[in-house]
């Protein structure tokens, strides 16, 4: 099986309040590749250059779904980010894998770069300012309102998903 150019992370739990910004996002974000203005705009086979994957964490797993790919994106949400998100190139950082699970975007880099034995793809992240994680709460209003700018963000710069571009924002 070929990989798709693009793959799309997203991590969060939504019974942790704003923790569910990032799979709330990507579900937005399948609709929205799944509709039919993006495939007039784009033309056939636009949407199948993206593939999306969900999960509680990021995983050591996940370094093999990051194979063969032109450019990886990571979606989460962050209690400590600026408003209404942050979006910026990760790197690989030397810091050891000391867990099996729950891994950071930069140590699943770092094992990518180990198990395959080459330099990870092009990686970005998105991360959406959250308000309240408490367990059993909904999203808050302020993070749904950093969800709504992030998503229109994100629509443009997977427009031009070259990753060349996506650095010059």
């Amino acid at each position: 099986m070929t990989a798709v150019p693009v793959l799309i992370f997203a991590v969060g739990n939504e019974s942790r309040g704003d923790d569910a910004l990032g799979p709330l996002l990507l579900r937005e974000l399948d609709a929205w590749l799944s509709s039919e203005d993006v495939g007039r705009e784009k033309g056939q086979g636009f949407v199948e250059q993206f593939e999306l994957i969900e999960d509680f964490q990021f995983q050591i797993e996940h370094a093999m779904d990051m194979k063969d790919r032109k450019l990886i994106l990571f979606i989460d949400a962050g209690m400590d980010t600026r408003a209404p998100f942050a979006f910026y190139r990760l790197q690989a950082n030397n810091e050891p894998v000391l867990y099996s699970h729950a891994l950071a975007p930069e140590a699943l880099l770092k094992v990518y770069a180990q198990f395959y034995h080459q330099v990870p793809p092009d990686t970005f992240v998105l991360c959406i300012k959250g308000e309240s994680f408490e367990l059993g709460e909904a999203p808050s209003p302020e993070a749904l309102a950093n969800l709504a700018s992030a998503l229109q963000f994100i629509k443009q710069r997977l427009l031009d998903a070259d990753a060349l571009a996506w650095d010059k924002i």
